[in-house]
């Protein structure tokens, strides 16, 4: 009996990661710190909609190729996230309906290069194989990723409730680019193994030791910013400086052959930790 449990529970943990429903609490968390920061009140439209957007949103990047090559042919696991993602496409369309009308123009930018990552459209000669797309231009990919997560988990919740967006914002925006870079830092070192080095991800560029040295000087970069704002809250700068510790200790103890939920689970998990200090002291 204990083992069909353990059994269960695994395979519940797979689809909770595999659906992209761990990595959308990420950006919802991140979305919602920033409210929390800037003192807006809980925005459940938004919110909302950025948690069911961001799981059709990696679920397209993820899946696209099987569906579009093997569709006949689909593991039943499949075909489950393919239903639970038109579930989620249908809620992101209710509460996208309920959003401003400006907030809807960025998330149309937003959605774009998310399109454009994942559908070939690139001549052949600016990318490593067949692949046309913005995820396989050599070193792209961790850029565009950490600017679309502070663009969406900034920028939206903001403007979404007609906030200004002044250098406090400006320097988030900043602070959030740089921390996610971090935190892909383990998931490209994990990827050694498997991704062509064609790719020129940061690792495979100046090798693993350097990329820890550097993202440790990002770590920070993203720190030290928060002493630049108008606005400085004593709580927050303790609980940021929580969150650059555990990150730095996830960051060092990051290798090649990490364990399965290492990357995917604990460490795209700091977000949805950093939002639980952010509501225990605000």
């Amino acid at each position: 009996m204990y083992f069909c449990s353990m059994g269960l529970l695994k395979k519940i943990l797979d689809f909770y990661l595999d659906s992209s429903i761990h990595v959308a609490l990420a950006v919802f968390a991140f979305s919602w710190i920033t409210l929390i920061e800037f003192n807006v009140p809980f925005d459940n439209v938004i919110l909302y909609f950025i948690f069911y957007a961001s799981i059709i949103g990696y679920n397209f990047v993820k899946y696209f190729g099987l569906t579009k090559f093997h569709y006949r042919s689909l593991a039943t696991w499949l075909k489950v996230i393919q239903l639970f993602s038109l579930i989620c496409f249908i809620l992101m369309c209710y509460y996208a309906f309920q959003l401003e009308s400006k907030t809807l123009l960025f998330i149309v930018a937003f959605g774009i290069v998310t399109f454009l990552y994942a559908i070939p459209f690139l001549p052949s000669k600016m990318i490593y194989d067949s692949n046309k797309n913005l995820r396989n231009i050599s070193g792209l990919k961790v850029y565009i990723i950490a600017l679309v997560w502070a663009g969406v988990t900034v920028l939206l919740p903001l403007l979404n409730n007609n906030h200004p967006i002044n250098t406090d914002v400006i320097l988030t925006v900043i602070q959030r680019f740089v921390f996610v870079i971090v935190l892909m830092i383990p998931f490209e070192i994990r990827d050694l193994n498997y991704d062509s080095l064609k790719l020129a991800t940061i690792p495979q560029q100046i090798g693993v030791k350097r990329t820890k040295i550097i993202s440790v000087l990002l770590l920070m970069v993203f720190f030290f910013l928060e002493f630049f704002k108008d606005e400085i809250n004593a709580y927050h700068i303790i609980i940021l400086l929580i969150v650059t510790f555990i990150s730095l200790l996830f960051l060092v103890f990051a290798k090649q052959n990490q364990g399965r939920y290492y990357s995917s689970f604990w460490v795209e998990g700091i977000p949805v930790f950093w939002l639980i200090l952010m509501m225990l002291f605000f």
